[in-house]
């Protein structure tokens, strides 16, 4: 039903737009975006008769996902432009994202980091001493898996799968989701438990924890956003960045690289947005594959 649409606005975009095909495959990820949260919510509805109301609850679904203000926006553009196009064939009489404006973001949100700003933080981290070991480590972990920081510092040993890309986490609500991670993590987290972990004295409390202090205690929150706030500040960028920014910045890059909602939402362990009766989990394999194939880091 969608198809042929998307199918003549490509030729559309390509043939009088001049677009070039990098811009044509944007507007159309957008679009399909749009598409499979209407499979998501089982909405079965044609591209004309889609209602104000319905792209409103999209936008919803996106900032909840934690999606960043532009890529909401950019979003936004894009089934803007698929519907001017539609009013243009007159194949409807009133555009439904007329009066639907912009995302804003309430200011206090952390600012979604650049690929490139997290490879100035990780470089501004000094390697050469445990405690730069262990925080490399860390952040690679908030990046590569998306996981909040209650869940980062409560991570145990036990629940590290790194043969096969997982790990285990306790989230809101003592729910526990499987969560894959990429190479990166794996990698720099088994550095850190080979080569300083295995060298401390670790407290009884702590010893199934993964990221201890140097006294072999468990780290607290405030403890690794003092630690991500000093890398930051050493790395020169002006950001409010914090632990969740991480978390915001996984989300967004998936998603900009064209990742499903669907599989960004399980792997962040948000409850379905709409029904649970709808909402059905994804293959493990499929979600392993999503980092491995979209993840600048995977």
């Amino acid at each position: 039903m969608w198809q042929s649409y998307i199918k003549h606005f490509k030729n559309y975009l390509r043939l009088e737009r001049s677009f070039s095909d990098n811009s044509i495959q944007a507007y159309v990820r957008d679009i399909e975006k749009l598409v499979e949260y209407l499979e998501i919510t089982g909405t079965t509805i044609a591209p004309k008769d889609i209602q104000e109301k319905q792209l409103l609850s999209f936008l919803k679904y996106i900032a909840e996902l934690g999606l960043a203000a532009h890529t909401q926006a950019r979003m936004l553009s894009g089934i803007k432009a698929f519907y001017r196009y539609l009013l243009l064939e007159n194949e409807i009489q009133i555009d439904p994202t007329e009066l639907i404006e912009a995302p804003r973001l309430p200011r206090k949100l952390p600012d979604v980091l650049s690929y490139e700003d997290i490879e100035q933080i990780i470089a501004a981290i000094d390697h050469s001493t445990p405690e730069g070991t262990r925080n490399r480590a860390m952040i690679e972990v908030l990046y590569s898996s998306g996981v909040r920081v209650s869940e980062l510092i409560n991570l145990q040993l036990s629940n590290c799968h790194f043969d096969t890309g997982f790990i285990r986490v306790l989230g809101k609500g003592d729910k526990v989701r499987l969560v894959p991670i990429g190479q990166e993590a794996i990698k720099y987290t088994k550095l850190y438990l080979d080569h300083v972990r295995r060298e401390l004295t670790v407290h009884k409390d702590s010893e199934d924890i993964v990221f201890l202090n140097r006294r072999g205690k468990q780290l607290t929150r405030v403890m690794v956003f003092l630690i991500i706030k000093n890398a930051t500040e050493l790395a020169g960028l002006h950001k409010n960045v914090s632990p969740h920014t991480f978390r915001h910045s996984f989300a967004t890059h998936l998603v900009e690289g064209g990742a499903s909602l669907r599989a960004v939402q399980e792997m962040l362990g948000h409850e379905s947005i709409t029904t649970t009766e709808i909402y059905t989990h994804l293959d493990r394999d499929y979600l392993r594959q999503m980092i491995t194939d979209f993840h600048p880091r995977g």
